[in-house]
């Protein structure tokens, strides 16, 4: 059902940016560079102003009609109605977080280098997936490696869509699409760019490449 929307540039904010002005303006700057999903990610500021600046990103994008998936908070993605939520290994099971959110929400789960968790996801009921990191990471240096077989077994083995996650670069970008990733999930080189736009520009153009 979601199948056609997850594809593209997945631009995850950057949670080290506390001036919730300037990140919806960063997330702004993405979408007009072509951004086609927008992952909201802040474990740290208080409930409020997460819920406040949710808000303004679901309102940005859907004027933009991309989709708002929320990091790991089920409770935050049904409150400020995100599309949906991502969670990682130590999240709620897939099943719990379905139980709180809209029928239709997409849940998409981490699954690092690891293909029987990938396997296991799909068969939970997952929209995606995401390995990573693939590449030296600024955001998650300590991630685990993922390899570009685990990618291609999943883009031969499962029917779903498959996010690349971790040290992504125009330069390794068309390898990672090459070797089957749907969505590309970036944080500082899009948001730690000068131009955030242009950034966002050449990463999406890398999908017309594929």
């Amino acid at each position: 059902m979601h199948n056609h929307k997850l594809t593209g540039l997945y631009a995850i904010t950057d949670a080290a940016q506390n001036d919730p002005q300037q990140l919806v303006a960063d997330v702004e700057q993405a979408l007009l560079g072509g951004a086609r999903i927008i992952q909201y990610r802040d474990k740290t500021t208080q409930h409020d102003q997460r819920y406040d600046t949710a808000r303004r990103l679901r309102k940005l994008t859907r004027q933009h009609n991309v989709l708002f998936i929320i990091n790991d908070d089920t409770a935050l993605a049904s409150d400020s109605h995100a599309d949906g939520v991502h969670l990682g290994r130590d999240d709620l099971p897939i099943s719990a977080a379905r139980a709180q959110l809209d029928p239709t929400a997409i849940i998409g789960v981490s699954c690092y280098n690891d293909f029987s968790l990938a396997k296991q996801a799909v068969n939970d009921g997952a929209d995606y997936i995401a390995f990573g990191r693939f590449f030296p990471s600024y955001t998650k240096p300590d991630a685990p490696q993922a390899s570009i077989e685990t990618l291609q077994m999943a883009k031969r083995e499962l029917d779903i869509p498959v996010a690349a996650i971790g040290g992504i670069t125009i330069e390794n970008a068309a390898t990672l699409i090459h070797a089957g990733a749907d969505m590309l999930a970036i944080v500082n080189a899009v948001f730690s760019q000068t131009d955030i736009k242009a950034a966002a520009q050449h990463y999406q153009k890398c999908f017309g490449k594929k």
